[in-house]
């Protein structure tokens, strides 16, 4: 049975979800197998590891894991055409989306290929110009360059109408993407995406640069490159599955573990800077440092400028020249946080003067001067604080044009193909969906929008929910607790970081506000039980806290533990995601 806890915020009323624990015998036996705290055991049993062996591979990943990549369709055939390229000397086009995983992915093939010819080039489609895809004015560029083939990467699963296009300039593709294809495909030489119904991949969660990756192993297989050449490419597939935000399971869970071994101990030159830039250097480096740090740092040239300029970096030949594009690139990241910080407060401030904001189901803003760039950006912050289906919009070549985030258990993509026949063209999936409409229709579409959400949502799914994994008492968070616990990384989709709840602490008096905006918490708690021992933590966003905290009035915390880094030293801290007043449980 689930434990469920209630409390009321600020601003939104959360629930607090301990999940089931797993089966008691199986934790009893894992938990004596492996010598380990049966939370921890209780932990892997609740993802599905149920035996020594299945805890083995968790724990130890090998390269060996990864599927043959010739089980996936069409993969003979791309490799096949990409050898007849590289042998007859034609030109071969690497073109990606304009995000993390798109130029990641570009970077890596054409760091690949580009060792067996130098008739090679890439192409980053513009966001504000061309837009997500293939795109006719990146066609129409490579048959004026003389390519004759176009690898296509992070994108192309749609494009049924470019491809027959280039086709009639004798311009072949092979597409490598990852997103859910109609029922027609394009007519390219090869095809290959894990989603196809009728390919039987054993694994169909791949980011675009995985699926280029998987391009780059098959080439190798067939022609004797050996494996170790191309592991060092791993860094790049550890960059796209955490951007990407694809499950961390299975053989991604593999690439994963291999990619940041790579990215800590010898990273290329462009990532390098990017460590440096975001001072990790002296850091065991995470897929959360490349969500929040290094992630947003490579999408900010394609937001700002031209993703092409991420490529640049990630392609860098020597230290000086990756240096000088990741500060350029840097700067442009420095101008897209002041931009969407803005954005957001102007839009959150639209919200909430609305007069009925409160009864509406999902949140629709537009101003037609805000930057395309940053609306995806915008809508996520505004789900977070108003925790409803959102939408962001501006304008751009004459349309209204936007981003769309949805909440957990909402198919938002559903609800934007509701007022297809509104809009000039849409695409996404369940949780992220891109819009571009005329501004006759923006009336309309909001209204439809909202009544679709209004008939579709329940009270349940716009209550944001804190799943917790296990309660914990502080004195079971040892080292070898915690060094056991560390081993459970990667975390992302799938092995998310777990979630502990702790009832009863105070704050040794130590506690106080931190942050520009004193938004923060940094805490020193300890537990009822164990009142000579403290542990470090940190909440963001609950300064709403503090004085009861201050008081000494006891809360219950839920959690996850990480290791901050200060001054080169490493501490175990708490993470908090929520607090609840002692007297607040329902």
């Amino acid at each position: 049975m689930q434990v469920i806890l209630k409390m009321e915020t600020k601003d939104l009323e959360k629930k607090w979800i301990v999940n089931e624990p797993g089966n008691p015998g199986l934790v009893r036996q894992l938990s004596a197998e492996l010598g380990v705290d049966p939370v921890l055991a209780n932990l892997l049993v609740q993802r599905g590891i149920t035996t020594f062996e299945e805890s083995r591979k968790f724990f130890r990943p090998s390269l060996d894991m990864l599927y043959d990549p010739f089980l996936m369709k069409d993969m003979e055939k791309a490799v096949d055409r990409l050898h007849a390229a590289i042998e007859n000397n034609e030109r071969i086009l690497i073109y990606g989306d304009y995000d993390v995983d798109g130029t990641s992915a570009v970077a890596l093939v054409y760091s690949f290929v580009t060792r067996f010819t130098k008739n090679i080039d890439y192409y980053i489609p513009d966001r504000y110009d061309e837009g997500y895809g293939v795109s006719y004015k990146g066609i129409d560029w490579a048959k004026e360059n003389g390519f004759n083939l176009v690898i296509s990467l992070d994108c192309g699963i749609k494009a049924v109408e470019k491809v027959k296009y280039a086709k009639q300039f004798g311009i072949d593709f092979i597409i490598c993407d990852h997103h859910l294809p109609d029922e027609e495909l394009p007519a390219a030489v090869a095809t290959l995406d894990p989603k196809r119904e009728d390919c039987n991949y054993p694994f169909d969660d791949l980011s675009g640069c995985g699926v280029g990756f998987k391009l780059v192993q098959g080439y190798a297989k067939k022609y004797g490159v050996p494996f170790e050449q191309i592991t060092t490419l791993l860094d790049l597939v550890a960059v796209s599955i955490a951007a990407d935000l694809v499950s961390v399971v299975d053989e991604n869970r593999v690439l994963a573990f291999y990619g940041l071994r790579q990215l800590n101990e010898n990273p290329r030159k462009g990532l390098q800077s990017m460590i440096k830039l975001c001072g990790l250097e002296k850091h065991k480096i995470s897929l959360d440092d490349v969500v929040f740090k290094i992630g947003p740092r490579i999408n900010a040239a394609g937001r700002m400028e031209s993703g092409r300029t991420a490529v640049d970096l990630l392609t860098s030949g020597n230290y000086e020249d990756a240096d000088k594009i990741g500060a350029a690139i840097n700067v442009h990241n420095n101008d897209r946080k002041n931009i969407d910080r803005q954005i957001t407060i102007d839009a959150i401030a639209m919200v909430k003067e609305s007069p009925d904001h409160l009864k509406k189901s999902a949140t629709v803003v537009y101003n037609p001067s805000w930057h395309k760039g940053v609306v995806g950006i915008v809508a996520s912050r505004l789900v977070e604080a108003f925790y409803k289906p959102t939408i962001v919009l501006t304008k751009s070549n004459g349309f209204v044009t936007g981003s769309a985030r949805s909440v957990s258990n909402f198919d938002l993509y559903a609800a934007v193909e509701s007022c297809s026949d509104l809009l000039e063209n849409f695409g996404g999936h369940t949780y992220a969906a891109g819009l571009t409409l005329k501004e006759e229709n923006l009336e309309e579409f909001t209204q439809r929008f909202e009544a679709y959400v209004k008939e579709k949502i329940t009270k349940e799914v716009m209550t944001p929910i804190v799943h917790i994994d296990s309660f914990l008492d502080f004195k079971q968070i040892t080292p070898k607790f915690f060094r056991i616990l560390k081993q459970f990384q990667p975390f992302g989709p799938g092995n998310t970081s777990p979630v502990f709840l702790t009832e009863n602490v105070y704050d040794n008096g130590n506690g106080r506000k931190v942050g520009t905006d004193n938004g923060h918490l940094k805490l020193e708690l300890i537990q009822e039980d164990e009142p000579y021992r403290h542990i470090s933590a940190i909440a963001f966003n609950k300064s709403e806290h503090f004085e009861h905290i201050q008081n000494g009035n006891p809360v219950d915390i839920c959690y996850s533990i990480a290791e901050n880094y200060y001054r080169g030293l490493a501490n175990i801290q708490l993470r908090i995601r929520d607090i609840k007043n002692r007297e607040d449980i329902i």
